[in-house]
């Protein structure tokens, strides 16, 4: 695949920035996007939204960080160091998610904004464990996904979020149309949970055109951060001057080599790997 470039030794690479959780079993969330972004040769900045105590099991509780400071890391971050592309992972709360919206359009973050974001609507954890208060997916729905330059859901949180069951390319379609019809500029329906076929086809749609990216479906149960991975390297790419169908394709071809180079870790589900770049 064609890799991002990377920036000469010395001189400042370009900037992303996650806003989302922890995971301690470092798999996930902020961890595997710095770890993808660094990959990318892309300097993480992070804003921690929560914190989550969990491994390769499951998640068995988290934190919320206080709005104010959320908000705070954001408006600090890019005031001095300025980054090309922003992301959101687990916000947990409404709060949360309302004070995230609000120092985005303040510094400039968001559609139609400079600075593009991509919305990862983390709702659940891979085990099914709550990473959003059931009360805030109205403020995912009406504040967060409205800001977002590329929404990046998985099948679970599309169910949750539009209704819809996506179960074959009629249903994802719709989802694609759901999801753009709650303000996102581009909708991204994930095929890698349709277990169904032998590829794994996310579906593209910007409120005329359908796009579809196809790769081959990896037959491995260590998928541990694979979504936040693929919205981490699609941010990379934003960040670098993509447009979004040229940034959706480079994250879709990123995170498979990430699910091929994938390892146990744990008793449970292992992770997606960046550690293949170090092999070029």
């Amino acid at each position: 695949m064609k890799l991002l470039p990377l920036t000469p030794a010395g001189q400042t690479p370009i900037r992303a920035l996650t806003i989302a959780g922890t995971d301690s079993g470092g798999g996930a969330g902020i961890q595997a996007d710095s770890r993808t972004m660094a990959m990318c040769g892309v300097h993480a900045c992070v804003a921690v939204a929560a914190v989550t105590v969990q491994n390769s099991v499951g998640v068995s509780g988290f934190h919320e960080i206080p709005p104010q400071v959320v908000a705070d890391q954001v408006r600090t971050v890019v005031s001095d160091i300025g980054i090309g592309a922003a992301k959101t992972g687990m916000l947990a709360s409404t709060t949360i998610i309302e004070a995230v919206a609000a120092v985005a359009a303040e510094v400039g973050i968001g559609r139609d904004r400079p600075i593009p974001l991509v919305v990862d609507p983390v709702c659940a954890s891979m085990h099914g464990d709550p990473l959003l208060h059931a009360e805030a997916l109205a403020a995912v729905r009406n504040v967060l996904i409205p800001a977002a330059t590329v929404v990046t859901p998985n099948l679970d949180e599309i169910r949750l979020i539009t209704g819809i069951d996506v179960q074959d390319d009629a249903t994802a379609r719709r989802a694609a149309e759901a999801l753009h019809g709650l303000g996102a500029q581009w909708s991204i329906v994930k095929g890698g949970h349709l277990r169904t076929s032998d590829k794994s086809t996310d579906l593209l749609f910007d409120g005329d055109t359908f796009l579809e990216f196809s790769s081959p479906r990896i037959a491995t149960g260590n998928d541990h951060g694979g979504g936040d991975t693929l919205a981490a390297a699609i941010t990379c790419a934003l960040a670098h001057g993509y447009s979004v169908p040229d940034a959706v394709a480079f994250g879709k071809e990123w995170v498979t080599k990430c699910l091929e180079a994938s390892y146990d870790l744990g008793a449970g589900h292992g992770p997606v790997s960046p550690l293949w770049r170090l092999e070029m």
